[in-house]
């Protein structure tokens, strides 16, 4: 009998494994969700969008981008954690919902490493500190003189982890300013055009053509060079201003126990249409430096910023809520 029984277990090893493979051809099977967490309008949005279309034609499927936004992306990540792990649903996260989330919150809804599977990485952001052209501060030095002078009176947009870092950084610097909470890039910048708040740090996607038509000031860019792309704004080494020592990235993430054969290629689609010259131009032109990787190389990248990230808090002293 144990022939037998031998027999038959790997009969049913071969067939599960023959229904594996013939899932992974067929996916996807349905329309493909990239979730984000923030509203449309931001960079995210732009990004996910313009590589929305590339993946529909390579994929066979549309794909379609679902903006979840709130609670500093834990919603949105709450919900792909939650998600059949079928390859229909994937999460484009930025390093707020997957390293402010669980670092500063005493019960947060999912862990960053156990509650999903690395895809690939996106991209790196570039950060401007932008003001409304009304104020009167024409560089970082006069904007942190005003800052030290009138004590509250500045309104400071935050929508992200970023944000909420380098308002804690000016802070430290003696520059008191009002934080005030939004959802997403967006609202933030179109409120500072309307003077609701006075100044954020913002990326080129959501800035570039606001700063070109005198909408926004730019006081400084959050490189250790100066960009191509706003060669007469100053680092914010140059400006005076206290640097940012974590990554600012965005990466593709599926919900945990998602099948390795639909995480390859996914990951291999996506970093096809990352190399496309026309996704390329579209994207870094408006200041989104393009990088793609391996599942394994963003699982072993999601760990090391966990540690600078913490660093970065510790240092900050933000401290679990």
């Amino acid at each position: 009998m144990r022939p037998l029984r031998v027999i038959r277990n790997a009969l049913l090893v071969v067939v599960a494994c023959g229904a594996s493979l013939a899932w992974a051809q067929a996916w996807p099977t349905k329309p493909v969700r990239i979730v984000l967490q923030f509203p449309p309008g931001g960079s995210t949005d732009v990004v996910a969008r313009i590589l929305a279309q590339t993946l529909t034609a390579s994929l066979g499927q549309p794909v379609i981008v679902e903006n979840r936004p709130g609670a500093d992306g834990a919603i949105a990540g709450d919900f792909v954690a939650r998600a059949e792990p079928d390859g229909h649903t994937f999460f484009l996260a930025s390093n707020t919902p997957m390293m402010q989330v669980p670092l500063l919150k005493k019960n947060p809804p999912y862990d960053p490493v156990k509650s999903f599977t690395p895809v690939s990485l996106a991209g790196r952001y570039i950060y401007l500190l932008v003001v409304n052209p009304s104020l009167p501060a024409k560089d970082a030095s006069e904007l942190l003189a005003f800052a030290r002078a009138n004590p509250g009176k500045l309104n400071y947009g935050s929508y992200s982890g970023v944000t909420q870092l380098m308002h804690t950084r000016l802070k430290s610097v003696k520059a008191d300013t009002n934080l005030v909470n939004y959802k997403g890039e967006g609202p933030t910048v179109t409120d500072i055009m309307g003077g609701h708040v006075q100044l954020t740090f913002a990326t080129p996607i959501s800035t570039q053509a606001l700063i070109k038509e005198g909408k926004l000031r730019a006081l400084a860019i959050l490189l250790p060079a100066r960009s191509p792309l706003f060669p007469t704004v100053p680092t914010a080494a140059e400006a005076g201003l206290p640097p940012l020592t974590a990554g600012t990235w965005a990466a593709l993430f599926g919900p945990a126990r998602l099948p390795a054969d639909i995480t390859v290629k996914m990951s291999r689609e996506w970093n096809a249409a990352l190399q496309k010259p026309d996704v390329r131009e579209k994207i870094e032109k408006l200041g989104f430096d393009l990088a793609g990787s391996t599942p394994e190389e963003l699982g072993s990248f999601v760990g090391e910023q966990l540690q600078a990230w913490s660093r970065a808090f510790r240092e900050a002293g933000m401290n679990p809520e």
